[in-house]
């Protein structure tokens, strides 16, 4: 399960952190269809993502938002290194 959170960050579209809080050990073989675009997110921030529809519809996996603390780095500015 950690794996398909790893996955559901970029790939899948969630484009925030998914932690693994099911306990499940394993390996799983799944099957998960959903559609990857839905345009109501543009107009509508706060909707959800289909893909965490089909989680939920598909495989009884319920995605929570909650508050984490994660690093984050950002470039103020950026140089050429001047030549020797």
């Amino acid at each position: 399960m950690s794996e398909v959170a790893a996955w559901l960050r970029i790939p899948a579209g969630a484009a925030r952190p998914v932690e693994d809080q099911t306990g499940l050990t394993g390996l799983y073989d799944l099957d998960l269809r959903w559609t990857p675009l839905q345009s109501s997110l543009a107009s509508d921030p706060g909707a959800e993502p289909v893909i965490f529809s089909a989680l939920r519809e598909q495989l009884g996996l319920k995605l929570i938002p909650t508050k984490v603390n994660e690093n984050v780095y950002e470039i103020q500015a950026a140089e050429r290194p001047a030549s020797n």
